[in-house]
Formats: C-alpha cells, structure tokens, sequence
C-alpha cells in the first residue's frame, strides 16, 4: 500500500510516502514559512523522486490537530482534497500522537506537547505497551504548570517531546525533578513516516465529515461567541452555547 502522510498542524512542515511499511520519503522542514505555498510543491517533489505518480497512492494520512489552527485547516483541507479527487480513503491522526511515536525505547509515560500561548500547551499522554503506542490521557489544552502538577502525582518517569522544551523546561523541573526527562533536539519534531505508519491501521473515515480537531475554538470563534453571550445576558432564549457550534 502507498501511503502519503502530510503534517502542517505546526511550524514544522512534513510529508511523507510509505510503502509496505517502508518509508520512501520525507520532507521534513521547522522554519517560519507559510505552509499554503510550499506543501503542494513537496508533495510533486516527493512523488517525482520516488517515481509514484498520484494515481498510485492509496491512502492519505493527515494530522488532524491540535496545534495552529490555521495550520491545522491548511493540512486537513489539502488531505480531504487529494482523497476526493484521488478517490481514496482519508485517515487523521492525532498531532500529538505522532510526536509521542519519537518516544518508542521510552519506558516510562510520554508527554508530547506544542505551546498554546499564555502559558498553555496543547498536550497528552501516551506510553508504549510493547510496539503498540497507547493513549492514557486524552489531548487536551492546560496551563503547563498545572499539566505538570498533575503529572507529579503519578510518581513516574515522563519524557517531554516538542520542539518548544526550552519554553517550559524549567516549570517541568520544578514540579517533576527527577521525575522530568527530555527529548533531545533530534526527537522534538514530528516524523510524517511516523504518521503515515500510526495511520495505517486507523479507521478510514468519510472524506467529505472529516474534521480537524482543534482542541479550542479559534480565537476569532472565540470572540464571536464571548460577544454573542453578551448580548444575550439576561438570558435570552436565542442565546448561544458551546454546544451549539459542535
């Protein structure tokens, strides 16, 4: 099976194509240039020097979030594009989780994470049973310091992934101590060979009711829905809840 694997949801930009388990290929960049522009020209390069035409491929696999909202949108909206006009199955996958594949010869619990701004962080936790990578908290977002908190009290090794460590390192410390280990800076970005082989075994899912998964509402959502409330203070019925935009 020919897998392309394709990850904007963050400053690092990945793609990749995997064959029969094989990695073929990657693109892998982590610097600020605008994703839009630049997946579409990796994704003809990476096809050309591997001789697959598009025709070929068989299944596509999207990061699906969390992480940048805007990139986030760019990968999935791509994705959902080659797999209707290729006609092929569509499979997402956690951004998160492919950060938390780097951590395999890990024998204690893994904390991947992006920052969120603010003192928040996008994040999970996950732990390999075996060659299996499983997921024992859900992503989320939170204040790193009470993410850290938390992990305390699990009296356990953690190994923090990402490639925004040196912005929270210091915090993990404090609350962890010995407890804290940290990835080095060969395993703090995401491999698209690895979300191409996580997605692999994944539930196909509907091309046309794919969704990201942002975790948060945008910021401008955000701001919508604050100034909807309060126009609606004093309890109007055509007032609006966060169940209302799910």
């Amino acid at each position: 099976m020919k897998i392309l694997a394709i990850d904007t949801s963050n400053m690092v930009m990945g793609v990749a194509l995997v064959e029969d388990d094989i990695v073929k290929g990657e693109i892998v960049t982590n610097i600020k240039k605008d994703h839009s522009t630049r997946v579409m020209p990796a994704i003809q390069s990476l096809l050309k020097d591997c001789g697959v035409s598009p025709s070929e491929l068989e299944l596509i696999v999207v990061a699906r979030g969390p992480g940048s909202y805007t990139g986030v949108r760019i990968g999935v909206t791509i994705a959902k594009t080659l797999a209707w006009a290729l006609k092929i199955p569509i499979v997402g996958v956690s951004s998160l989780e492919v950060l938390a594949a780097n951590g395999r010869y890990f024998s204690g619990v893994i904390a991947p994470f992006f920052d969120a701004r603010r003192g928040q962080i996008y994040t999970g936790l996950y732990r390999y049973n075996g060659v299996q990578l499983e997921c024992i908290e859900s992503d989320r977002i939170v204040l790193a310091d009470e993410w850290a908190h938390k992990l305390q009290e699990r009296q356990e090794k953690v190994l923090f992934i990402g490639a925004d460590i040196a912005l929270y390192k210091e915090t993990f410390q404090q609350q962890l101590g010995d407890f804290a280990e940290f990835a080095p800076s060969s395993l703090q970005l995401p491999r698209p060979g690895e979300l191409a082989l996580l997605g692999k075994n994944k539930e196909k899912e509907n091309t046309h009711t794919f969704v990201p998964n942002y975790v948060r509402l945008a910021e401008a959502e955000a701001k919508w829905l604050a100034k909807q409330k309060g126009e609606n203070k004093y309890g109007d019925e055509n007032s609006i809840s966060l169940n209302d935009l799910k």
